[in-house]
């Protein structure tokens, strides 16, 4: 216990000196030791969103009894236009509406919040209590009714469920995420009884545990509905008069249009609101700096008020009006806070000394832990030595020691370097763990995102941070892998261009059930030249590909024309020769003999001196890459991954175990400024080791550069960092191990030349930020060494992501904020010719911030000293093209402004955000768009896809999908890129994979030929409309049954299906046959097979079977019922007027032939 029994008195009370972490730590005992009735629930007031978060996980972790829900506030600005992100909306809902229910919460509960939160009013309490769903496995449900809860309540409708306040319907399957729960939950109706609730998970939507009953809140703070409509309709024509016929907000509210941001209006909609000092009864907690927090943001609000104020006095026409409400009407004032503070207990808690007559004051002497600094940077002592000595010297006064780590990976890690060091210490789950650790004699080590550590009472805690020095982490977010996403998104869209294997380039028109031997069967309708039609099947999707490219000049090829053929024929050819020379480059590779560089004993502590969490790519990839460099040949590896991914850390692991076994490494990249980047990087890891590290570049005098030549060639410069300054041959190396080539497309043809001499004995690690397309990573395997890095850190806190029209207001915010936190904006523009105008309005918007710019038309020196200048932070602003999409790491620029966003692709959107974000601080994205412009579907899209993708932990897939669409991101070389507008980028990364397999399998002389069986069981082929309503989700699911090939992964979609969208429809199933037969229709050598109710005729692939001695034996032992015809054609005769009988009889003679064949 840290305190008396008479603290816990229900008082007010200020705790002075107290530090950061602490303060939890004695809410938690108070909590535990207060008479807390489960009716009242205590508030904790935060000063910031970040404290908000480290709160809630201490208390969860100290007090693992109490309830703990959270409320933060929106994440946009006061009078903004920008709705909050609707995954907060539903987390202040649900919590709203948990704690409302009186007599539902057995444990006792408490609240945390923001001062920014508690300063904004919330929708009434009898919202949050009155408007719910209940629901009951056995019960009878109202489909209309639900229907109308969740339109009303702010659901939003989607084809699959993944994030917050989503719901989906699928005949009789409903699948919804409520505000408040984990996982989204399934709901399996049978008429209008609710049969099953499961839950699901989001990334792969099958099914994980079943529930009894579900609660479902509000989504949205807005209910809509006549009443609310009305509401907002009057008072808004109260305060602002007859609104015009260019105001938005009102003619969509009207016509009963969810506005984005008119959640800003919030108060017009209710007669009244309340605040969250309503929604709780016990005990207040005021945490640090809450005092000064309430103050800095009324200001604010009132600061933002007078901005919308002076503004609408002096909106220019592109902008939208904006007609902000009175302050009051939205927020609370000063008396107000001081009001709802009255009357209630008060515990606060104040870093330093504060006299106080009104409360009585108690003083905990809490102190931030020493950290082991010193030690770090003192190459004569071991850091965990000094650790084990600091935790014997405490032991000794009888105190509990204990370490927070930022996640499970660094708290088992930390354990491991403890116990080589004598160290003894287990992992713990909850505070009464560390407490029995203690008992135990071992050091408690636990997950929990602290920065720095505290000593109170007889507590010592150290964090991560403390023992390692600095850690940029964060709480992971939930990811969830590229694959299911970018299925839906690969989807093909009407219109897009195709390339069939046989007969090229056309355009898809839609889905359409034709009638194929008296049965509806889905097929795509392709047109080509002259307006000619082909119908594909759905089971044989597989046939086609994207062509690649969105431009409007693609010529359609002629059906049954030669064109074609003849196209693919000769690139055919060429890739053959690329492929061969691939092969030839492995070879000589394996047969090579190289150095052997095992793992230095240091290894794990320079591992554990990486101030980020490894994501498993990039883990993967450094494991990948430290094994090859210890298997005793010449390592060629390919590390792929976006700017940020974490590829350097790759690379400066590889140069340590380089390094440390005595050789030494160059780091060559194309521009100074990487260089630069590059050489503080690599200082400042080495910094406690006797690694001798110098750049050579044109940044550094002659005499320097002499110098750094000299030191490389005795040997005394172990890793040497430069541009292609290190391809000259007056640098010569004593006893070159490692090449490491950052961004090697940028070099010239020769240097690339030069590099291809040094690659032939030393071991070469090569970093691109070009994303591989992921059938060209097939292609690729055995012939190159690569390690993709597919997955931003999840440690890092994510861009909040805008899309508005273009305003003033928000824009000047945006760059003024950034320039206030000592940060830097970029401000990208589409297009060259619109830069001059966007420098005059900036420079009259913001005349206090320095502008640069840069763009594509400068020399390559004038780009060269902009963008030193602006990484030197000379410049505040860069306004530039999007020349900015890759390269360079500035962690001071942490705001980025897009001008006219939906004129840039999916891609370059991503890969333009991914720019920002890469430091402590939260990163912002602003993607403006015209005012008055209706914008294209893609380009809403596209947004729309923006606005989420900061939650799905995949964007550099989706970027490179993006890529792949385009036609872009070749690994290979620019003479591919006419093969690639040729035949489309997909079908040449297929052609490429399999001139690749072909050659490696040339010694046998068995070149492997591909074809498609065709199939017609004269049964329904296709997925029901009224089993899958939504048409892109259905191309989707074709797409993927087209891939399908071995049995278990045929049966696993049939449950998929089954468990997201009800039981196999007949039609469906057959489909699955017909994919399932597929496979053994080629084993069979069949090329077109079709059955009917009275038996099935079956064509051989070029009128041969692989056996025909044994064939020619089973039809003469079948002969009742088999035949051949003069056409060579197999008829086989029997009685299949019922399906299913069909389906059996078919499978079994095909596999039947399959056997044949194979022996």
């Amino acid at each position: 216990m840290l305190f008396n029994d008479n603290i816990h008195k229900e008082t007010d009370i200020c705790f002075l000196d107290v530090v950061p972490g602490s303060d939890t730590l004695l809410v938690s005992e108070l909590l535990q030791n207060s008479e807390i009735s489960p009716e009242d629930t205590y508030l904790y007031i935060t000063s910031d969103d970040a404290s908000m978060s480290v709160a809630a996980d201490s208390i969860r972790f100290f007090c693992p009894d109490i309830n703990v829900f959270q409320v933060p506030a929106w994440d946009c600005l006061p009078f903004d236009r920008v709705p909050p992100r609707r995954e907060i909306m539903a987390t202040r809902m649900g919590s709203l509406q948990r704690i409302s229910e009186k007599g539902t919460n057995k444990n006792r509960s408490l609240l945390v919040t923001t001062v920014s939160a508690v300063l904004q009013r919330v929708p009434p309490k009898e919202l949050t209590m009155n408007n719910y769903f209940k629901l009951f496995v056995g019960g009878q449900i109202d489909s209309e009714r639900l229907m109308n809860f969740f339109l009303s309540n702010g659901y939003l409708r989607t084809g699959t469920v993944r994030e917050p306040g989503e719901f989906a319907v699928r005949g009789g399957i409903i699948d919804v995420f409520p505000p408040g729960v984990n996982n989204p939950v399934r709901l399996d109706l049978f008429g209008d009884t609710l049969e099953n609730i499961h839950s699901f998970d989001a990334i792969t939507q099958r099914t994980s545990g079943a529930c009894n009953s579900l609660l479902l809140s509000p989504s949205n703070e807005i209910l809509t509905n006549e009443e609310t409509f009305e509401s907002f309709r009057t008072k808004y024509r109260k305060l602002f008069g007859l609104p015009s016929n260019d105001d938005t907000l009102y003619q969509n509210v009207s016509e009963g249009i969810r506005f984005p941001g008119m959640e800003h209006w919030l108060p017009l909609f209710y007669n009244s609101l309340n605040t969250i000092f309503d929604y709780t009864q016990g005990t207040i907690f005021l945490g640090l700096g809450v005092e000064e927090a309430v103050d800095a943001r009324l200001e604010l609000i009132s600061d933002y008020h007078n901005a919308r104020l002076e503004s609408s006095l002096n909106t220019s026409s592109d902008e939208p009006a904006y007609k902000p409400l009175p302050i009051d009407y939205l927020y609370i004032s000063r008396k107000e806070w001081n009001n709802s503070l009255d009357g209630r207990v008060i515990k606060k808690f104040y870093s330093y000394q504060k006299s106080s007559s009104h409360n009585e004051t108690i003083s905990v002497d809490a102190h931030q832990t020493i950290d082991f600094s010193e030690a770090r940077n003192r190459s004569d002592v071991n850091l965990f030595d000094a650790l084990r000595k600091r935790i014997t010297k405490h032991r000794s006064g009888h105190r509990c020691v204990c370490i927070a780590t930022y996640s499970e990976g660094s708290r088992d890690r930390i354990i491991k370097l403890m116990e080589d060091h004598g160290i003894a210490s287990r992992a713990c789950y909850n505070w009464i763990e560390v407490l029995n650790s203690q008992l135990l004699n071992k050091i408690g080590v636990f997950v929990l995102n602290l920065e720095n550590g505290f000593s109170i009472g007889e507590v010592d805690l150290y964090t991560e941070q403390d023992i390692l020095g600095e850690r940029l982490a964060r709480k992971a977010r939930r990811s969830r892998r590229a694959d299911g996403f970018i299925s839906e998104i690969q989807s093909l869209s009407v219109d897009e261009f195709i390339v069939h294997i046989d007969h090229g380039v056309g355009r898809f028109s839609g889905l359409e059930t034709v009638d194929i031997g008296g049965a509806p069967h889905d097929c795509l309708r392709l047109i080509y030249a002259n307006n000619d039609k082909l119908y594909l099947p759905v089971e044989n999707l597989e046939l086609i590909s994207r062509f690649g490219s969105e431009e409007s000049n693609v010529t359609l090829d002629k059906l049954g024309g030669l064109g074609w053929q003849t196209r693919k024929a000769n690139i055919k050819g060429k890739i053959k020769e690329i492929a061969a020379e691939l092969i030839q480059i492995a070879a000589e590779r394996e047969l090579k003999k190289g150095l052997v560089l095992p793992k230095p004993q240091m290894y794990e502590e320079f591992c554990a001196s990486f101030p980020f969490n490894e994501t498993e790519d990039q883990s993967r990839a450094i494991d990948e890459t430290i094994s090859s460099l210890s298997m005793g040949r010449p390592m060629d590896r390919l590390i792929c991954g976006d700017v940020g991914f974490g590829k350097t850390e790759v690379a400066l692991r590889a140069a340590f175990v380089t390094s440390m076994n005595d050789y030494q490494v160059a780091v060559i990249v194309p521009t100074t400024l990487l260089a630069k980047q590059h050489f503080n990087t690599f200082k400042e890891r080495f910094s406690d080791l006797p690694i001798e590290i110098k750049q050579i570049s044109r940044l550094i005098s002659p005499s320097d550069n002499r110098c750094v030549r000299s030191g490389i060639a005795s040997g005394k410069i172990n890793i040497v960092i430069g541009t292609h300054a290190l391809l000259t041959k007056e640098i010569k190396f004593s006893n070159l191990g490692l090449v490491i080539i950052d961004e090697e497309q940028h070099f010239g043809v020769s240097q690339k030349e030069q590099l291809k001499k040094l690659r032939s004995d030393v071991h070469v690690l090569t970093l691109t930020a070009t994303p591989i397309p992921r059938t060209l990573q097939l292609a690729l395997t055995g012939v190159r060494e690569l390690s993709l890095i597919a997955t931003p850190p999840v440690d890092r806190l994510a861009v909040r992501t805008f899309v508005l029209p273009y305003d003033s207001v928000s824009i000047r915010e945006a760059i003024m904020r950034e320039h206030f936190r000592g940060g830097q904006t970029f401000y990208v523009c589409p297009r060259i010719r619109d830069i001059e105008e966007l420098v005059k309005r900036l420079k009259s918007l913001v005349p206090e911030i320095s502008i640069a710019v840069a763009h594509g038309q400068m020399s390559s020196n004038e780009l060269d000293e902009v963008m030193s200048a602006f990484y030197e932070r000379k410049f505040e602003l860069l306004i530039c093209t999007n020349i900015i999409e890759s390269g360079l790491d500035l962690p001071s620029a942490n705001t980025i402004i897009v001008h006219r966003a939906d004129r840039f692709g999916l891609s370059q959107l991503y890969q333009l955000r991914g720019r920002v974000g890469r430091s402590k601080v939260r990163a912002y994205a602003y993607l403006t768009l015209p005012t008055h412009k209706v914008l294209s579907a893609d380009s809403q899209k596209r947004l729309a896809v923006m606005r989420t993708l900061d939650t799905l932990g995949a964007g550099f897939s989706l970027a490179s999908h993006d890529l792949d669409i385009r036609g872009a991101g070749n690994l290979l070389g620019e003479e591919q890129s006419g093969h690639i507008r040729e035949v489309g980028v997909e079908l040449y990364q297929k052609m490429l994979e399999e001139a690749v397999e072909d050659t490696k399998k040339s010694e046998n002389k068995n070149t492997v030929i591909s074809w498609t069986p065709v199939i017609n069981l004269g049964t329904p082929i296709l997925i029901p409309e009224s089993y899958v309503a939504d048409l892109s989700l259905r191309l989707s699911l074709y797409r993927r049954i087209a891939n399908l090939v071995e049995e278990e992964e045929i049966q696993g979609f049939a449950a998929e299906c089954i468990d997201r969208f009800g039981n196999l429809p007949q039609e469906v199933q057959s489909l699955l046959e017909v994919v399932n037969f597929k496979k053994l229709c080629v084993e069979a050598d069949i090329e077109k097979l079709e059955a009917g109710p009275k038996g099935v005729v079956i064509k051989f692939y070029q009128n041969t079977f692989s056996n025909p001695m044994l064939l020619i034996e089973f039809i003469k032992n079948h002969s009742e019922c088999m035949s051949v015809k003069a056409d060579q054609k197999l008829v086989y005769r029997s009685n299949w007027t019922d399906v299913n009988k069909r389906l059996n009889g078919v499978r079994d003679l095909v596999t039947e032939l399959a056997k044949l064949a194979k022996q």
